[in-house]
């Protein structure tokens, strides 16, 4: 018997060595055509810079107008495109990329797109914000040396992700209002724009100082990236709610009937514990319901966001200026019940043992890398961002990307009320009317 095995591996080794050669050979075939081939040379990028007006009285809804439009463009390969031509599972269409940055304490508004959709987000963002101005600029990135950390200059990133599930949503501008005193007031008086928070911030940056905050968004369905199905378990669990018994076809019935004979139907007592659970439901459980289910019903990207702070070595600066970005994202938006971000420890330029100088300077150039490239996280391990268990400061299985909808990004990114600061560049004037181009 083991000369006839023997026999039989000596004839056929190659055979079983060929399936461990194909997934190697389909990682690095996936790696050239996706990054190469298909995010190199399939899209033209561009950099718009957005000039907001100097008073903004339109709501938060008018910037989740235009990230709606933002999900309308998504699309999803079919076999040819995912292996001829590299088309990535999600972001097939391409993605688009959120920017706010301060360069010595001024701060830009800009936005990353692929050059095919220019016309068009030119078109959403005038039509919601015809003062604004929206111009083609240089990308800010190639500006700073490609060597950093070196001698002149230093840097720190992470990465932020969701604490809990992605069905959880933040803290979304519909709480930034304040409870009215009087009727007669106008809601918008009201409000509370935490954007303004991030602007005196920003503000206080030295000339050696830059702070670059990034928001990367995917646009995804529920075919691609099944979270609703989560949400709406987690809500059934919260409701109590019995799944319904899968009725039989007429076929099994009438087995049934031709097997057992007919059977006396017997009426079934509601318990009282199932009778109307949303009843029963706390003000906390009412409102986690809530927040998943309005989650749930808006178009959702899937996002990476990320900071970099680049100092110069030989002039004044606040290392722990880094700060800013993680107060603005951890506290503005955090609630105990729903969810809240918090940094994703691989992704931090921090190293604390072993061959820690090394690792950590080939950290700092990876995360500059994925900045100026604009790629996920954990990229080219996963594109959805590989899950394992972090340090302390995150969950277990927690995940580098997150699922974000329209009304999340865009209390995240928008133009603040009033700009007050002379460091925000704004338009000072009232447009007419949109660019002649566009009309």
């Amino acid at each position: 018997m083991a000369e006839i095995f023997f026999q039989f591996f000596k004839n056929w080794w190659w055979f079983f060595f060929s399936f461990i050669l194909y997934f190697i050979f389909r990682y690095f075939y996936f790696w050239w055509i996706r990054w190469e081939v298909f995010y190199k040379k399939a899209f033209k990028w561009i950099l718009l810079e957005l000039k907001p007006p100097k008073e903004n009285i339109k709501p938060f809804s008018a910037m989740e107008n235009i990230f709606s439009m933002f999900a309308s463009l998504h699309d999803i390969p079919n076999w040819r495109g995912r292996w001829c031509e590299g088309g990535l599972p999600i972001g097939y269409g391409g993605w688009f990329s959120f920017e706010i940055c301060s360069f010595g304490g001024e701060t830009h508004f800009f936005i990353r797109i692929p050059d095919k959709y220019k016309t068009a987000i030119e078109t959403a963002i005038y039509s919601q914000y015809p003062d604004s101005e929206v111009s083609l600029v240089e990308d800010y990135t190639q500006k700073i040396p490609r060597d950093i950390p070196n001698e002149k200059w230093d840097l720190y990133s992470e990465d932020y992700t969701l604490f809990k599930p992605d069905h959880f949503p933040i803290k979304t501008y519909s709480m930034f209002f304040e409870r009215p005193e009087e009727e007669k007031r106008v809601l918008e008086e009201k409000r509370l724009d935490p954007m303004t928070t991030l602007m005196e911030a920003f503000s206080k940056l030295q000339s050696g100082e830059q702070l670059w905050l990034q928001i990367v968004g995917a646009p995804i369905i529920e075919k691609q990236f099944p979270w609703i199905v989560k949400g709406k378990a987690e809500v059934d669990r919260i409701t109590k709610r019995v799944s319904p018994k899968p009725q039989k076809s007429i076929l099994e019935e009438i087995f049934d009937l031709l097997i057992f004979g007919k059977k006396e139907e017997k009426k079934e007592e509601i318990p009282l514990e199932l009778v109307a659970p949303e009843l029963r439901l706390t003000p906390v459980e009412r409102e986690i319901v809530s927040g998943i289910e309005n989650k749930m019903k808006k178009p959702a990207f899937l996002c990476w966001i990320r900071q970099v702070y680049l100092c110069k070595r030989d002039e004044p600066h606040n290392f722990g200026n880094f700060n800013l970005v993680r107060e603005y994202l951890m506290s503005q938006f955090a609630t105990n019940h729903l969810n809240t971000f918090v940094y994703f420890g691989g992704t931090r330029t921090r190293i604390h043992y072993w061959l820690k100088r090394r690792r950590l300077y080939l950290r700092k150039r990876q995360r500059l890398r994925n900045y100026i490239e604009r790629m996920p996280s954990l990229w080219p391990r996963s594109f959805e961002g590989t899950k394992f268990p972090g340090p302390i400061s995150v969950a277990p299985g927690i995940r580098a990307t997150c699922v974000l909808n329209t009304e999340e990004l865009a209390t995240i990114f928008h133009f603040p009320t009033k700009i007050i600061l002379p460091t925000v560049p704004r338009v000072e004037t009232k447009r007419v009317g949109p660019p002649p181009h566009l009309s």
